[in-house]
């Protein structure tokens, strides 16, 4: 058993000290240049976009809203990593590793650009809304049905199944720990609510966190400022921990600037998912005018994530001076520099804010697999077993020690994003055009709207015909 997690152990450090991070970095720099900086110069297309969603989802348009597609992703993405990776990267890597998070959230803003708009280009219609996601555009685009095959069956095990049973194992234990809870009939509580939304289908996970996404991250966000506030005059000198300790003025335990790269790179993919595929198949689920409509408001998910909720962890953690020394408890430090800067009820908040972020992840997540197992088969039967499996390693994961199985989760996650980022390389010319049409089109002062016709030669286009 030694020797087979020996060699998980030393395939992960491979693909994400090598592989990885020379994919994530060129690609993002190359799209971050074909694109004209698009995470920058349409920021405020971004929002405006995003207002204009949350409207018409509350006007009761037919099928899924661009903000409540925007909600589903940003849901999966809104996790425990925000609380727990941001500690880990900190304590392991230093506050250096916060810079390079920002970092690769600003680089990787424009690759999560390209795979968004591409899911919304090659999306398909089922009833009354969309489904698409990487696994299509590789399957239409490309051509190669066995690379979409393989994608498919890795996510829907790693998000659907895997990452949940981790994300309910957070729960639980915070819960327990807060709360003197059992974690058998927290387990049953999580098992029921989870069935309960995701049998009812997409409308009802869309409508679920729709309000609780919002509610979760300006919550967080407003305590993370109290703090702030607080110890302004501590501001600076946080500011000169993170900036001194990026470029290995303050070299980080072990490791040097390389450990501070590494961690910031990581967990920073980790929390935003820039180029992983994963947001992609929320993204083709909008009822959008055009496909870069939902692309840029997806791009703005990217910098919610890292740039606002990671970073309101790390400042929250900076600022009270707390340091693990190396252990894993990341939630732990989170809960321990909160109540050192807010009084007790700071632990109580930190194991509301996992309930609500894990939950909602566990949700988001599901619907990953959901759309991939629809990909691989259209039969009800399939997915109704997919979803009982779903509820079962909600249940599973809320009452075991599921370390082992999180290691492995790591290595098929970065095999997923490989495979996910040799895809948008080849097809990231199709989403510069698209953006190009876009463009025109506002230039002219018009509402942009996209057709089959809009970009010369795009073939196995379902939902935009002329």
């Amino acid at each position: 058993m030694e020797l087979i997690l020996n060699f998980f152990y030393g395939l992960n450090n491979f693909l994400w000290s090598y592989v990885l991070i020379i994919m994530l970095v060129g690609l993002g720099l190359y799209f971050t240049a074909r694109t004209g900086f698009v995470q920058f110069r349409m920021l405020k297309d971004m929002f405006l976009l995003l207002g204009e969603g949350a409207v018409k989802g509350k006007e009761g348009h037919n099928g899924i809203s661009s903000f409540q597609a925007f909600c589903i992703s940003t849901a999966s993405r809104v996790g425990t990593g925000n609380l727990a990776g941001v500690a880990i990267a900190i304590s392991i890597g230093g506050p250096g590793a916060v810079f390079w998070m920002w970092v690769m959230a600003i680089i990787g803003a424009s690759s999560s650009f390209i795979e968004s708009t591409l899911a919304q280009i090659y999306k398909e219609k089922e009833g009354d809304h969309f489904r698409g996601g990487p696994a299509y555009y590789m399957e239409k685009a490309l051509g190669q049905k066995w690379m979409g095959v393989l994608f498919s069956i890795i996510i829907s095990i790693v998000f659907g199944l895997i990452f949940n049973s981790v994300q309910a194992n957070t729960i639980t234990l915070a819960f327990e720990k807060a709360f003197s809870i059992d974690r058998t009939i927290l387990g049953v509580i999580l098992s029921v609510m989870t069935a309960v939304i995701i049998f009812g289908g997409v409308k009802r996970i869309a409508q679920f966190v729709e309000y609780i996404v919002p509610i979760m991250a300006v919550a967080y966000v407003i305590v993370a400022l109290i703090v702030i506030v607080k110890n302004f005059n501590h501001i600076p000198a946080v500011f000169s921990q993170i900036i001194s300790g990026a470029f290995g003025f303050n070299q980080a335990v072990g490791g040097g600037i390389g450990a501070v790269i590494m961690q910031g790179v990581k967990r920073g993919l980790f929390s935003n998912e820039a180029g992983m595929g994963s947001a992609p198949n929320a993204a083709a689920t909008a009822n959008v005018s055009h496909p870069v409509k939902q692309g840029l408001i997806q791009t703005l998910g990217v910098f919610t994530d890292t740039l606002l909720i990671c970073s309101a962890t790390a400042f929250i953690i900076l600022i009270s001076g707390e340091r693990l020394k190396g252990v894993s408890d990341g939630i732990q430090l989170t809960q321990d520099a909160l109540v050192s800067e807010v009084g007790s009820w700071g632990a109580i908040f930190i194991a509301v804010c996992i309930f609500m972020f894990a939950f909602s992840s566990v949700i988001g997540n599901y619907y990953y697999g959901e759309a991939n197992i629809e990909f691989l088969n259209g039969n009800k039967v399939w997915l109704n077993a997919y979803r009982v499996c779903v509820v079962g390693m909600v249940m599973f994961g809320s009452l075991a020690k599921i370390q082992v199985v999180w290691d492995m989760a790591d290595l098929f996650m970065g095999i997923m994003a490989v495979i996910n980022l040799i895809a948008i390389g080849l097809l990231g010319k199709i989403s510069i055009e698209a953006l190009k049409d876009y463009r025109a089109q506002k230039a002219q002062g018009l509402d942009p709207k996209f057709r089959k016709s809009s970009i010369p030669g795009l073939k196995n286009v379902e939902c935009w015909e002329d």
